[in-house]
């Protein structure tokens, strides 16, 4: 069984992000970038189906500008077997990103697609929905533990009320929660092998798919700064900075 996840580029979790001066988005210029975490869970998941011998082939798609092949070889490093980069500078949102994504999986055919559930840029989580919407496939979002059977997958989910533990036939796409696996580390050998590892590359034209983004963004702004906190010196000062100052006692 082929197994197709993801390894979307972002801003590395660790960086603090900076608003451009004219409100347009996020200064990208010489900022760290890194592999989505919830991607480099997938990633993680479809490795250790391989290794557990429950797959055949780990292969990765990234979507976005040339860069992205950085981010397809650190996968390819996590032990992912080869690379796939649809090459686009245009900054493609969920729905264009699952249309290029449906017609990789009707070119890959992979048995299970498992991606994380959600990119730390636009937290829009809705990519694996959509993906599943049209390709007719069954989904299984926000899993914390998977079992592969013969056709089957039996996923447990992450849901408000605690866990939920549905069964789904393959091929079906999978959204990673956090407490699915913990990724590895790529060793130095691992990182050498990867640059031979190939990467084939297409362009949303080739694979008929206009990536003209449908939603506009108006203004970006950081969030407000944190007022500083005060010390109070007795509970009666507290009582009545909640009550008077703060309002949330009467």
């Amino acid at each position: 069984m082929k197994v197709l996840v993801t390894a979307k580029r972002v801003v590395d979790y660790n960086v603090n992000i900076r608003v451009l001066s004219d409100n347009t988005g996020v200064d990208l210029n010489n900022v760290k970038m890194s592999v989505n975490p919830f991607d480099e869970i997938a990633i993680e998941e479809g490795v250790r189906l391989r290794e557990a011998g429950k797959a055949d082939e780990v292969v990765v798609i990234s979507i976005g500008v040339s860069a992205c092949q950085e981010q397809i070889r650190t996968a390819l490093a996590l032990g992912a077997d080869r690379g796939i980069h649809v090459e686009t500078d245009v900054d493609v949102q969920p729905l264009a990103i699952a249309k290029m994504m449906h017609a990789i999986v009707e070119k890959e055919e992979p048995g299970l697609i498992i991606l994380g559930k959600q990119a730390i840029d636009g937290d829009n989580s809705q990519t694996g929905q959509m993906l599943a919407a049209l390709a007719g496939l069954s989904q299984a979002t926000f899993a914390s533990e998977i079992e592969l059977g013969e056709d089957t997958a039996t996923v447990t989910r992450e849901i408000d009320g605690g866990l939920e533990k549905i069964t789904v036939k393959l091929p079906a796409v999978v959204t990673t929660d956090l407490r699915l696996n913990e990724p590895r580390y790529a060793s130095l050998p691992n990182i050498m092998k990867a640059k031979k590892k190939p990467i084939d590359t297409y362009t949303p034209e080739d694979l008929g798919v206009d990536p003209t983004p449908r939603v506009t963004t108006l203004k970006v702004e950081p969030p407000a700064e944190r007022q500083a906190g005060i010390i109070v010196e007795t509970v009666d000062e507290l009582v009545d900075k909640l009550r008077n100052e703060a309002k949330v006692i009467s």
